[in-house]
């Protein structure tokens, strides 16, 4: 069973720059009993990683993207495979033995599934990742499913249906590196497939060393303003844009990163598609679940009621239509499109 799921499943690993974290992971995957197919995205690195993989590797697929493309350089990967199924992880995580065959298991018993993401152990102690304890306790519905549903999944510790995987377009390039799987997750639930959480499954992760923190946070920030324009309700866009431009002001990036933003609303509004109303119950449904988690955890005489309040003021703003008042940072040719998106969203 095992080197018959090998030939169903194939691995795509983003790399960039780090030659050695790749050659370790490498290893792990070629020693895996499932004998999977696996190929190296490599982000146009400069380090040697090419030669070093083409040498040691030569039947490790080396896919190379021309030029830095953050997360959508496994689409290039993903081009180049024939399985049903595609496992992703990064240059410095790698699967254990049977998580890939038990993933072909249970992607062939559950056809709703589009997508599994697997339990994360982090470093030598091998620590569940908290983000998994999390996705353990999801509220929504899960019957049928292999595992916890989700809205959400960890890039580098997933397993796709590839047709699925090619009929969302896989992630966007505009978002390079930092929330993209928020954007391909809404995709997949906007298709009707469900995403799972599968404690059978294990990835473990041995991180590298930290990078620039304050860029990430920019990016992220940006990247959820441009997500939310892109599939969200207005009012949520309106929050998040409001949220960035204070994280661009902490960072003393407002001007050169509040500009980018903007300038990357024309796009996030011209291709804007927003979700069915099952995936924003489903976003809502877990929202709710968040908050009620926080307020139970908060210590004995901290209210969370002033923080919960200013945003559900801020949600509410942004829901009832004051948008002189939430987008008046916005060119007056923006406004025009947010008008025109409350009007296509009905509200």
């Amino acid at each position: 069973m095992l080197r018959n799921a090998g030939s169903r499943i194939t691995v795509v690993i983003l790399t960039h720059n780090r030659a050695e974290r790749l050659r370790e992971t490498l290893e792990r995957l070629r020693a895996l009993p499932e004998r999977p197919q696996i190929i190296v995205a490599d982000n146009a690195s400069t380090d040697g990683t090419v030669c070093m993989a083409d040498l040691s590797y030569p039947d490790v697929r080396i896919v190379q993207c021309g030029s830095n493309m953050g997360a959508a350089g496994r689409n290039c990967a993903v081009a180049h495979i024939n399985t049903e199924y595609v496992a992703f992880c990064d240059d410095d995580t790698w699967w254990e033995p049977g998580s890939l065959a038990q993933a072909v298991r249970v992607l062939d018993a559950t056809p709703r599934v589009g997508v599994l993401n697997a339990r994360i152990l982090v470093g030598a102690p091998g620590e569940t990742d908290p983000t998994c304890l999390v996705m353990r306790h999801s509220p929504l519905d899960s019957r049928g499913l292999p595992g916890p549903s989700l809205v959400g999944y960890m890039a580098g510790a997933s397993v796709f249906r590839t047709s699925l995987f090619r009929e969302t377009g896989g992630y966007d390039a505009r978002l390079f590196i930092g929330g993209e799987e928020e954007l391909l997750a809404l995709d997949v639930l906007a298709r009707g497939h469900a995403i799972s959480y599968c404690d059978a499954l294990t990835v473990v992760h041995h991180p590298s060393p930290a990078r620039d923190s304050a860029l990430r946070r920019r990016v992220l920030a940006r990247n959820a303003a441009w997500i939310a324009w892109l599939r969200l309700p207005v009012g949520e866009a309106l929050i998040r844009t409001l949220h960035a431009f204070v994280a661009f002001r902490r960072e003393r990036t407002l001007l050169r990163d509040g500009w980018q933003m903007l300038r990357g609303l024309e796009w996030a509004v011209r291709e804007r598609r927003r979700v069915p109303r099952h995936v924003l119950s489903m976003l809502r449904e877990v929202r709710r679940h968040a908050r009620r988690q926080d307020f139970v955890s908060s210590s004995p005489g901290t209210s969370t009621l002033p923080s919960r309040t200013k945003e559900t003021t801020a949600r509410r703003l942004a829901d009832n239509g004051d948008i002189a008042a939430s987008s008046a940072f916005f060119p007056r040719h923006l406004k025009n499109r947010v008008y025109q998106c409350r009007r296509r969203d009905g509200l």
